[in-house]
């Protein structure tokens, strides 16, 4: 048993697939079924158990999921420690960033690490919040950019936005010459939603819960645009972040400020609190601190 092992049998668990992990791991996928049969040989017990198309962990598999995860991340921590000390300006970085967030705001503070630090590998995966969430707590991600408030309270986190959803509606609609609107004067209303695995879902949800409706979903992106054109098409009306509003054609489309309530837009970055921060990551953070102080 050896780390590499490990790590192939992590990378499965958490795929449920040989298949994704093969591609995940850049391994062939013989390969990890190889690893993962030497692994369950050594320990006596099945660790995996095919169901259909996925892969399940067992009992057995579930208790060793659980200690190994602790185990990589603390080698990752022991090896990140090394970099550090062997050589300052090398090493790798894995940031976790929501696509409509890291393409509107960090195209530049990417472009100043990888001019002020061409040796660091810097890894920048695509994911909800939620997941962003998850991969940060068990080590997958160094880094990972959410809306807050995080579902968990273990984050450091560092807030770089700040702003009101507004609602966005196409230029004819019956409520485009609101001054202003109320959730409750939108209950009737078709909405064009987040994905379930953004956060900004399960917040937009609860609020509209707390106003005595259920929203009406017409259709649901994880990007910008498609939720404008689908709103620009009249299937439902969005809430969008100022930031996005402001680009919007004041021919097409109508932004309304809410008042009750007021849903705000909190973006930040964050990383596992007691866990080592590499070098890389602490130059992140405080570059992409010193750009964002700029942009208020």
């Amino acid at each position: 048993m050896d780390i590499l092992h490990l790590t192939y049998f992590l990378e499965v668990a958490r795929q449920k697939s040989f298949t994704k992990a093969s591609q995940m791991l850049h391994v062939s996928q013989p390969s990890i079924s190889k690893v993962i049969k030497t692994l369950e040989n050594e320990l006596g017990v099945t660790l995996l158990e095919r169901s259909g198309r996925e892969v399940e962990l067992t009992d057995a598999g579930e208790a060793v999921f659980k200690r190994v995860q602790r185990v990589v991340v603390e080698f990752k921590n022991l090896a990140s420690e090394l970099s550090d000390v062997i050589d300052l300006k090398r090493g790798e970085l894995t940031i976790g960033l929501p696509p409509m967030i890291g393409s509107r705001f960090f195209p530049k503070p990417i472009a100043q690490f990888r001019q002020a630090y061409p040796l660091i590998h810097l890894k920048l995966i695509e994911e909800g919040a939620k997941q962003i969430e998850l991969a940060v707590q068990d080590g997958t991600l160094d880094l990972g950019v959410v809306a807050l408030p995080a579902t968990r309270d273990d984050f450091e986190t560092f807030a770089f936005v700040n702003e009101p959803l507004r609602v966005v509606l196409y230029h004819d609609h019956p409520l485009a010459q609101s001054a202003s609107l109320t959730l409750a004067m939108l209950s009737n209303e078709s909405f064009v939603l987040y994905r379930e695995d953004f956060s900004l879902f399960d917040h937009i949800l609860r609020q509209c819960q707390l106003n005595g409706f259920m929203p009406r979903i017409a259709c649901q992106s994880s990007q910008w645009d498609f939720i404008v054109e689908m709103v620009g098409a009249k299937l439902g009306i969005a809430l969008l972040p100022e930031t996005i509003c402001k680009e919007l054609d004041p021919q097409r489309f109508v932004t309304i400020p809410m008042n009750d309530p007021i849903i705000p837009w909190n973006l930040a970055i964050i990383w596992k609190k007691d866990r080592y921060i590499s070098f890389a990551a602490r130059e992140w953070l405080r570059l992409t601190k010193n750009y964002f102080s700029k942009q208020i």
